[in-house]
């Protein structure tokens, strides 16, 4: 039997395992359940486990040959989001919900190894199964590579459910996927006074107005227009009274690209405008940035052997060149240790599942993508193990 026939064959188990997890969401860094069920069921399948990072749990099939090593990663995490959905697996734990695949990125590499235990003659080196907790806060990326998780590993392969891809379609093309991001926030200092008499304060809030302005222009004037850059402030606040000039004026935004030149660029450019731009109105201010996440790039050679799978899974027409996103992503961490392969794999079914986006209270999947997603966590190692190995 091929991958497609063997993941098929597991459909039952992938779904019952994802409804389990969906109906048993826990935050970030906070996967005590997650974690307990994911390494019974790897005892289950015989397979070699252990704790790290806290709430994460890392598998290890070796095969009958030496070789290379190469990572599958899945994240655990859910939202805090009170789900909306009227289901039978619906979240039993108020104010948390899987809202944004993870249940299904757990359930697919569990599945997978299921197949990479079938197919253990074929594994020319070592697979490690990496189920990583706190993606949403960014945090389990890199409490993993701080703990010598990836330390030994030449590749690492991650999966995202997709509900803006149609069920049956994967994308595993090479280059840009996902955006960085980063948080920043401005701290205004001005002078307070009566709102009659401007003239003997300094308005925080003018300038923290001015700020917000002078700021897009990281985006429309200093970047080049060819490189996708986003710089969004989601917060102002400033004044207590109508009649009180602010002394103070808050604002917290986010920056996204696609381009390390571009994301290792914007922490100074912001400074220089936000303190200089205090400084006309005789005022100061203080930028702290913050990067959450780097670019998720997808390496060319690991790319090809995507696509082999990919093929192999849903067809010529089924592995599609999809747009990337503006998304982040703490898989990019791991481009720091290894090479990196990120899929989308559909999920968006309009004819079996209403259609939400991800982080939406009604968020759900079509899922039979589940299988698609187990294929190609074990194809992938497995052609990358032969290819490399050769």
């Amino acid at each position: 039997m091929n991958i497609k026939d063997i993941a098929k064959k597991y459909e039952d188990y992938a779904i019952e395992l994802r409804r389990h997890f969906h109906m048993n969401p826990e935050p970030s860094m906070e996967e005590y359940e997650t974690q307990k069920k994911v390494m019974e069921e790897l005892d289950k399948m015989g397979i070699e486990n252990f704790k790290a990072a806290g709430t994460g749990v890392v598998g290890i099939i070796k095969g009958e040959k030496e070789g290379k090593v190469v990572a599958l990663r899945a994240d655990m995490d859910a939202l805090e989001l009170q789900e909306e959905n009227d289901i039978p697996y619906k979240s039993k734990n108020e104010g948390y919900m899987h809202g944004c695949g993870h249940d299904g990125h757990t359930a697919g590499l569990l599945t997978a190894g299921k197949i990479l235990s079938e197919m253990k003659s074929e594994i020319e080196g070592t697979v490690k199964l990496v189920f990583q907790p706190g993606e949403e806060n960014g945090k389990g990326a890199l409490a993993l590579i701080e703990e010598g998780v990836l330390d030994d590993v030449d590749a690492i392969f991650g999966i995202h459910l997709w509900n803006e891809l149609e069920s049956g379609k994967v994308s595993v093309e090479a280059g840009p996927r996902m955006a960085s991001a980063g948080i920043f926030y401005i701290h205004v200092k001005g002078q307070g006074g009566h709102g009659s008499m401007p003239n003997q304060g300094v308005d925080a809030g003018l300038v923290g107005a001015a700020i917000l302005m002078n700021l897009q222009t990281v985006v429309s004037r200093e970047t080049s227009p060819l490189d996708p850059a986003v710089l969004s402030i989601g917060i102002f606040k400033s004044g207590t009274r109508f009649n009180v000039i602010p002394s103070k004026a808050y604002l917290e935004g986010t920056t996204r690209c696609f381009s390390m030149e571009v994301n290792d660029k914007f922490e100074g450019q912001m400074k220089r405008i936000v303190e200089n731009t205090a400084k006309a109105y005789k005022a100061e201010a203080e930028l702290d940035y913050k990067q959450l996440v780097l670019p998720t790039i997808n390496d060319e050679e690991l790319s090809v052997y995507a696509n082999k799978v990919a093929v192999d899974l849903v067809g010529e027409e089924g592995n599609v060149l999809f747009e990337k996103t503006t998304g982040g992503e703490d898989f990019s961490f791991f481009s720091q240790k290894a090479k990196t392969e990120f899929a989308f794999v559909g999920t968006r079914n309009d004819e079996k599942v209403k259609y939400y986006p991800h982080h939406h209270s009604n968020f759900n999947i079509d899922e039979t993508a589940l299988t698609t997603a187990a294929g190609l966590y074990a194809g992938f190692a497995i052609e990358y193990l032969k290819g490399e190995n050769s």
